[in-house]
């Protein structure tokens, strides 16, 4: 008798579970009825198909290729003039299955050239105030004369070879076309006028001090090899000024002449070091190479400012540094510079972290500049890969921030007397882990950043943040009087200013950044937090980070797209995130979850309202109905009072006999049974699907948490109802209680509704 009832219960189900699916399908507009607008449909329309060269999987395919650009370089700094001479030998090796007519080049100066368009394509209009600076900047002054002059192009035996400069790229002719498998040797020479990246605002370039010195960081300094690849063909995409580099792997022996007082380091290993240190910086660097808990200083503030008294040397030393498997070169010099480093261990070696600073970046700098190079190289290599080069050197350069490989550029400068504020503390040392940091991303992990900003930025901004809050723990004196590191990405509730901000003004994460309104949102502060809630709220830390390190691992020295790592962080954790990365990357939708109702139930032995519409809608004799549990709504017309606190078997007494004849003794020992029930809906105003995640607070002041994942909207994007049975009455109820979903309006995630504040009271509190 019993299996027959269930067994009419369970028909009942289904016909209410059918007909409520009926009613929502219902809903839908006509429009729509042959296009699937399930936020849940997979990505098949916006992926490419896998291929030979990139598997399905997100790993690289039996045939992926990847090309390879070697170059050995000449390199003299006319100091006085601010001038830079350079000669270089490229040896390009064509991996592809392809054969290539021509080469292309890139001559990334040539945006400071006199006829650059770069400057054309800005709108704006006349500002309505300016910086005495900026306003002689923009109408006072001449052009600046930059960009590269081309001198000689020529093949291995010396001859002319044809080229066609277009703006920032340069067309080589080959004598004849390049075989798979072959390599092209050719020389390059040319010169420029190197800009003052403090007026201009420049990537690289000089700051000139009121003594007159210079500091320089070059990077962009040499005509480069253009990528090659499955994907795009050749990236050929102009150089605006925003949209920042793609580039192929190679070896770099680079000899930097300059003036003899200066000190210089660069990407790769100095390999002359006995020459261009003194005795004494010798004896000191080889005591940092053994110091792991504070930076040894190699070259002190009193020799620097010593030699920026001195009017400077008319002799010459020349550096050399060489190079592995790197995508890019840069280099700093100067006679004022100070250098501290200390050894880091990582993966059982140990790796050298290295500052190069002015005196103007004192105390601060001695202070924490490289302390966070080294935590950095911890924070990443332990969520990606062992840190596989020998050295990171962070410069300080005003208003700078900027990475190439091993080196990079960052601000953060005290005032006048020494004095700084935290904000200008925690600016640097986060721009010193996020520039960094780029050595993994996309140094390493060389991603396309002429067309995916986000992949490099976005990605780096995320481990960013753990760095930093790494950072707080580890070097608890750099938060003092704080709880924790002032992240400024990375946490949901940064983002919720820009996710409700006018859409018209708001562009997908997958767009290239030149395109993109509110550049810095978009490609760092967007996709960083994208990624932190994927960790700390949708996939957990330990399926986030296997499946991110694998990533990392897969495409080290490689050339991942979008999809390569959209298909690898599902591969390898075993979640279906299209409808995360649908929303978060293809869409500008936001989230916006509210309670709509909170309604309470009890247990009735005695036939509800419900119940008798259904039957007598079916014309089914009330005396076929077995002896069900029915769930009566406070307030309605079936509702007493004496149901109150009353366990389902102190209702419906069939129940607790069939409690007693299903279950064991011990699980009716450890069975409680609810005497509260709670129908919660919420609903979606926003377009973004996210989990619903809940905070119970009950009567006895204990409270419980609970994560729907984001798979209960599946069904209906509007609204869901979820169910809640306790033995405790809940007095309160919380959506997203932690602020982990980037929900834009939380006025409506609590029940009982909270007052609204005054804005006003809001602002004075």
């Amino acid at each position: 008798m019993k299996a027959i009832k269930l067994l009419f219960v369970s028909m009942l189900m289904v016909s209410f579970s059918g007909f409520a699916q009926e009613a929502e399908q219902a809903e839908e507009p006509k429009a729509e009825e042959h296009y699937n607008i399930n936020k849940f449909r997979q990505l098949y329309q916006e992926f490419s198909t896998p291929n030979q060269y990139r598997s399905a999987s997100g790993a690289p395919g039996p045939k992926y290729y990847q090309q390879r650009a070697d170059y050995e370089m000449d390199i003299r700094l006319d100091d006085e003039n601010h001038h830079i001479y350079g000669y270089e030998t490229i040896t390009y090796t064509n991996n592809s299955p392809d054969v290539l007519d021509y080469l292309w080049v890139q001559l990334d100066q040539n945006m400071r050239a006199k006829d650059s368009k770069t400057p054309l394509i800005e709108g704006g209009g006349v500002a309505p105030f300016a910086q005495p600076s900026g306003f002689a900047g923009e109408y006072l002054s001449e052009p600046f004369d930059g960009g590269f002059n081309i001198k000689k192009v020529l093949d291995s035996k010396g001859n002319p070879l044809k080229y066609m400069i277009n703006q920032t790229m340069m067309r080589v002719e080959m004598p004849k076309a390049l075989a798979p498998g072959k390599k092209f040797e050719f020389d390059i020479e040319w010169d420029y006028n190197i800009n003052n990246h403090v007026e201009g605002r420049g990537r690289s370039g000089y700051e000139e001090f009121p003594d007159g010195h210079r500091a320089y960081v070059i990077a962009q300094f040499y005509p480069r090899m253009c990528v090659y690849n499955d994907v795009e063909g050749w990236q050929n995409s102009q150089f605006w000024g925003r949209d920042e580099f793609a580039l192929p792997f190679g070896s770099f022996e680079v000899n930097i002449t300059v003036p003899a007082d200066h000190w210089l380091d660069g990407t790769g290993k100095l390999t002359n070091r006995k020459e261009v240190y003194s005795a004494e910086e010798m004896r000191r660097y080889e005591m940092a190479q053994r110091t792991y808990d504070e930076p040894v200083v190699i070259r002190t503030q009193q020799e620097a400012e010593k030699l920026a008294m001195m009017p400077g040397v008319s002799n010459t030393k020349t550096w050399k540094l060489k190079a592995d498997y790197v995508r890019d070169f840069g280099w700093t010099s100067s006679r004022r510079y100070v250098a501290d480093a200390m050894a880091v261990k990582v993966g059982g070696k140990d790796i050298m972290a290295v500052s190069i600073y002015p005196p103007e970046g004192n105390p601060l700098w001695e202070q924490w500049s490289t302390k966070a190079v080294a935590q950095t190289l911890k924070s990443y290599s332990r969520m990606t890969f062992d840190y596989p080069y020998h050295k990171a050197i962070s410069v300080h350069a005003k208003n700078q921030g900027m990475e190439y490989p091993m080196i990079c550029w960052n601000y953060g400068r005290p005032d006048a007397d020494g004095n700084y504020s935290d904000r200008t503390k925690f600016g640097m040392i986060s721009v010193i882990i996020h520039e960094v940091g780029h050595n993994y991303f996309p140094m390493i992990v060389n991603s396309d950043e002429r067309q995916w900003t986000w992949m490099d930025e976005g990605l780096n901004t995320f481990v960013q943040y753990v760095a930093e809050q790494d950072m707080g723990e580890n070097y608890p004196a750099s938060i003092e009087g704080l709880d924790a590191y002032p992240s400024r990405r990375g946490p949901a509730a940064n983002i919720v200013p820009y996710m409700a901000g006018d859409q018209r003004y708001i562009a997908p994460i997958m767009s290239k950044g030149l395109n993109t309104y509110q550049f810095g949102s978009n490609a760092y502060g967007k996709p960083g937090t994208a990624l932190n809630i994927l960790r700390e709220t949708v996939m957990g830390r330990d399926l986030f980070d296997y499946a991110f390190r694998t990533y990392s691992q897969r495409w080290m020295f490689k050339h991942p797209t979008p999809e390569d790592f959209f298909r690898t962080m599902e591969d390898a954790s075993a979640m279906d995130l299209d409808w995360f990365w649908r929303g978060w990357f293809y869409t500008t939708q936001y989230n916006d979850m509210g309670i709509k109702s909170v309604d309470k139930f009890y247990v009735s032995a005695d036939m509800n309202q419900e119940m008798k519409d259904y039957l007598e809608e079916r014309n089914i004799p009330k005396d076929r109905v077995p002896q069900l549990v029915y769930m009566v709504k406070e307030g309605s017309e079936d509702f007493k009072e004496e149901m109150k606190g009353k366990a389902p078997s102190e209702v419906v007494s069939e129940l607790k006999d069939y409690m007693m004849d299903n279950f064991t003794a011990e699980q009716r020992a450890a069975m409680k049974e609810p005497k509260y029930f709670y129908q919660i809906t919420v609903e979606k105003p926003g377009g973004l699907v996210m989990p619903i995640i809940i905070e119970y607070t009950y009567a006895d002041g204990t409270s419980e948490t609970v994560t729907h994942p984001a798979e209960i909207w599946r069904l209906n994007d509007k609204e869901v109802s979820l169910s809640k049975a306790t033995q405790k009455e809940i007095v309160g109820i919380v959506i997203d209680p932690k602020l982990e979903t980037a929900d834009i309006d939380t006025s409506n995630n609590s029940w009982p509704q909270e007052p609204k504040v005054d804005k006003f009271e809001e602002m004075k509190q």
